[in-house]
């Protein structure tokens, strides 16, 4: 039997191709761009969500088809990816072909809220392409996962992160409770539905074994990452949540919005019965969440979601208090007797001057940027070896202050490169 899953390259979708193959399936992956190096024994296929917009583009993908899952989605819309045309139009387009190519079972990955209370866009335009398969003349399910925990995923460095601090904020949701569901049984779950033999109900709830609240949550995460000590709580009142939010409506790279504070103070549960008799087992809970292998590099991992912008942020402080400082907080003649001894001759000094304080804040503000911008960090490297290399030419006694002007680059240069290698591109997909 063969089973094709779109959205194959993506977190949830990696996952539940894994899955069906170890499972006995034959697996194709449909994804826009195929990868290089994809999951071994699965046969990848091109398709484009963004253009697949009517039944006869997807009926070649269908060919020798069995099941398909649908695990395309995206949390945010930004350019080029909207909710109306990757959890909408092509959705549906694609069902149509299902019916018509004759496939047996189409199980459609949603998200757990995307019903009759739905408020937001991500909500919304799920619940839309749901109702339309379930309205068609064909053997149709649809997942609702709960929030999904795993190794790589985006909800497992946020989370990651906030139970990693020193101290977690704690907004308040009042009486909201999250059901987080790990990825392998979100996996497990869809193998056992890709079986056309076996019955299910239309929707099916895809949750932890019980509801927590965030205190709990983050509690639980927090030793399941094998962090010293208890978990210590910063409240963040509702109103202060909700203008953070705000900023993130503006800010694109922020992963919090005003959708995302609608669906935490919704909360995410439900009977975790089905999943049960899916699994034939329990889900797993949230202190088995992490493998103790895998411990040490998860925990790592969770840290460098905040410390990797605690070390933007004082980079960005240095490169602007510089610049600033340079402008003439610091005596503008003291600077011009500086270059005077590095060999710059005076009517260029000026010019000397304001060009590398504007070049320092320049830098520091496009540190403080939202997108990773790992040639940033090479540059910022070049300009320091830059400056030492021309006082070590013409200043070298700088090299013995005991202030260590300097030497103090070293563990600079070391952060950059620290850095530069984090947000290279293939360390961010």
């Amino acid at each position: 039997m063969k089973v094709l899953v779109l959205g194959a390259t993506g977190f949830l979708g990696r996952h539940v191709a894994r899955a069906l193959r170890e499972a006995g399936y034959q697996v194709a992956g449909g994804a826009r761009t195929p990868p290089a190096r994809g999951e071994p024994g699965v046969e990848y296929r091109g398709v484009d969500f963004n253009r697949a917009d009517r039944a006869q583009d997807w009926l070649p993908l269908l060919h020798d088809i069995d099941v398909v899952v649908n695990a395309v989605g995206i949390f945010r819309e930004s350019p080029g990816k909207t909710f109306r045309q990757l959890h909408e139009r092509a959705p549906r387009a694609l069902f149509d072909a299902c019916r018509r190519a004759g496939v047996r079972r189409v199980i459609q990955v949603s998200a757990l809220g995307a019903d009759d209370r739905a408020q937001t866009a991500y909500h919304l335009s799920k619940r839309a392409a749901d109702a339309y398969l379930l309205s068609l003349p064909i053997d149709a399910v649809v997942v609702q996962p709960s929030l999904v925990f795993g190794a790589g995923g985006a909800s497992a460095g946020l989370f990651g992160m906030f139970a990693t601090l020193p101290w977690i904020p704690a907004p308040d949701i009042g009486a909201a409770r999250v059901q987080p569901v790990h990825i392998d049984d979100v996996s497990a779950a869809i193998v056992a539905l890709a079986d056309p033999a076996r019955p299910h109900p239309p929707r099916v709830a895809l949750v932890g074994p019980r509801p927590v609240s965030w205190r709990e949550w983050h509690t639980g995460l927090r030793a399941a990452l094998g962090m010293p000590g208890r978990a210590r709580f910063i409240p963040v009142p509702a109103s202060l949540a909700s203008a953070a939010a705000r900023v993130g409506d503006r800010w694109p790279g922020l992963p919090f919005d005003r959708d995302a504070w609608r669906m935490l103070l919704r909360g995410n549960c439900a009977d975790a019965g089905p999943m049960t008799d899916l699994l034939g087992r329990p889900p797993r809970d949230i202190a088995r969440f992490v493998a103790p292998p895998d411990v040490p590099a998860q925990r790592a991992w969770a840290q460098l979601q905040w410390l990797a912008p605690v070390l933007r942020l004082s980079l960005a402080c240095l490169w602007i208090a510089t610049g600033v400082l340079s402008l003439g907080v610091y005596p503008v003649r003291s600077s011009y007797a500086l270059l005077q001894q590095a060999g710059v001759p005076a009517w260029a000094q000026p010019a000397a001057l304001y060009g590398a304080a504007g070049l320092d804040i320049a830098l520091g503000v496009l540190a403080l940027a939202p997108r990773r911008m790992h040639w940033l960090w090479a540059a910022q490297a070049g300009l320091i070896l830059a400056y030492t290399a021309i006082i070590s030419w013409r200043l070298p006694e700088f090299w013995l202050h005991p202030y260590g002007p300097i030497l103090k680059n070293l563990p600079l240069l070391a952060l950059l490169w620290l850095l530069y290698e984090l947000e290279r591109p293939w360390n961010t997909r």
